[in-house]
């Protein structure tokens, strides 16, 4: 068993990023000592001769509790360093600088390892710095991943290479834990019909001579409501029969997430939960072997009363217990909406991505528990990071090759790290009008992954 000797300050962040690097990352057993004596490096003991040290070039700074958590904590610049130690060509150092001294029994890291996890994975960043966008989200403009050309890399994985290599290096024999490269299918359910009543039919109408320039395909989608609404055709965003049969194709569960309440009229309430054809589509997808979770509504991301009160008409309706969510509109509040997952008793969430660029927002393609940089805990709600949302995957790309191309990239590079792709295809994008010619892709992403998974 690994011996690790820590600073005494900052212990709870300390002691978290070593509870996610070893229990739940690398799967390594360790005991864990704080050090009575003032010092700037953690030590990593293999045995009684051969170590790692760490050197601490970020808690030390801030003795005080939470002192660190300001906006000139942040890095200004990012160097890149190059080792054979690396997996990757090079890698973005955050705290510390570029430097690992080896000798025979002793590695001295003077990359702050354990810093650069805990700034990713906790997003304190986030915290800290105040920009935000029309819908109060933090904008992947203001992050330093994208600011320093990192953020299509999971640089979390990265620096847990490095540190395995490192540990190998210096003698360690001990096995870690076992990795495999995986899919979570999800749908976020923010509509049931395109066809709910005729004013939406008419604006539908406006919209396909507006913004799709046609002038025939306003007939069709008076023809499409027509028939809809003498039941002689499904309504095009009724398509779990559809999704379901895929997934069962391919092997894969997929996980619906659905709203129950909200309190705007633009964003929300675009269908009721009480609606029975709701419970229809609750009842086929259980009945299916598939997922039913939680899409709190847009006001609900850091409103505990209604985020509590959208669980309990969901679960009322479902008549079984909802474990799992995303946010709607991907609003995300450090540390409050990881604590209203973690207050109502959920297993696992997954809303750590930007809404309008690819990349790795946590850094990570691995699933694990966030932290609550305030109340200094650590949750028991897993944070699934997304890393696919179809419609930001569009928007950064002119044409479906484009847009394929970068799908494998971000299935290439997790399978690269046995990690967890999570993508999101809205249940409505399928007969989306203006995104339609997308749903092709859908297929390929699932056929592209079942490859990789057979690939030896």
């Amino acid at each position: 068993m690994l011996k690790i000797t820590i600073p005494s300050n900052n212990y709870q962040e300390r002691a978290y990023i070593l509870d996610v690097l070893f229990n739940q990352f690398l799967k390594i057993d360790y005991s864990l000592i704080i050090s009575t004596n003032f010092t700037d490096e953690s030590a990593i003991n293999i045995d009684n001769e051969r170590r790692i040290l760490i050197k601490d070039s970020f808690f030390s700074r801030y003795p005080k509790n939470l002192e660190y958590l300001q906006r000139s904590s942040i890095p200004k610049t990012v160097e890149y360093f190059k080792h054979s130690l690396l997996v990757e060509q090079d890698i973005p150092i955050l705290f510390g600088k570029g430097e690992i001294d080896i000798e025979e029994k002793t590695i001295v890291s003077h990359i702050d390892i354990f810093a650069t996890l805990f700034f990713m994975l906790t997003r304190w960043e986030e915290y800290v710095i105040q920009e935000r966008d029309e819908h109060n989200r933090f904008p992947h403009t203001a992050s330093l991943a994208y600011k320093e050309g990192f953020l299509n890399r999971p640089i979390v994985n990265e620096y847990i290479e490095l540190f395995w290599n490192l540990l190998q290096k210096v003698g360690y024999k001990g096995e870690r834990g076992e990795k495999k490269f995986s899919m979570l299918l999800t749908h976020d359910v923010d509509e049931i019909q395109r066809y709910p009543n005729l004013k939406k039919v008419i604006m539908g109408m406006g919209g396909d001579i507006l913004y799709r320039k046609s002038f025939s395909l306003p007939f069709k989608t008076l023809y499409d409501y027509f028939l809809v609404s003498i039941k002689r055709r499904k309504d095009p965003y009724d398509s779990f029969d559809e999704i379901m049969d895929t997934s069962d194709a391919f092997g894969v569960t997929s996980h619906f997430f659905f709203m129950a309440g909200g309190t705007t009229n633009r964003y929300d309430n675009r269908y009721s939960i009480n609606n029975p054809r709701i419970k229809e589509i609750l009842e086929k997808i259980r009945s299916r072997g598939h997922s039913i979770g939680l899409h709190p509504s847009y006001n609900a991301y850091n409103n505990s009363e209604q985020f509590k009160k959208e669980k309990e008409a969901l679960e009322r309706v479902n008549n079984y217990p909802i474990t799992s969510g995303r946010e709607h509109y991907l609003r995300f509040e450090v540390p409050t909406t990881w604590q209203l997952w973690e207050n109502n008793g959920f297993k696992w969430c997954s809303n750590l991505a930007y809404p309008r660029s690819a990349g790795f927002r946590t850094g990570s393609c691995y699933p694990y528990t966030p932290f609550n940089i305030l109340s200094q805990e650590k949750l028991n709600v897993q944070e699934r990071p997304l890393i696919m949302m179809e419609v930001t995957f569009i928007e950064a790309t002119k044409t479906i090759k484009e847009f394929d191309t970068m799908v494998n990239y971000y299935l290439n590079i997790i399978k690269k790290y046995n990690g967890e792709f999570v993508l999101l295809w809205h249940n409505a994008s399928f007969k989306e009008a203006s995104i339609v010619q997308y749903a092709p892709s859908y297929i390929k992403t699932l056929k592209k992954f079942k490859e990789l998974v057979e690939l030896k």
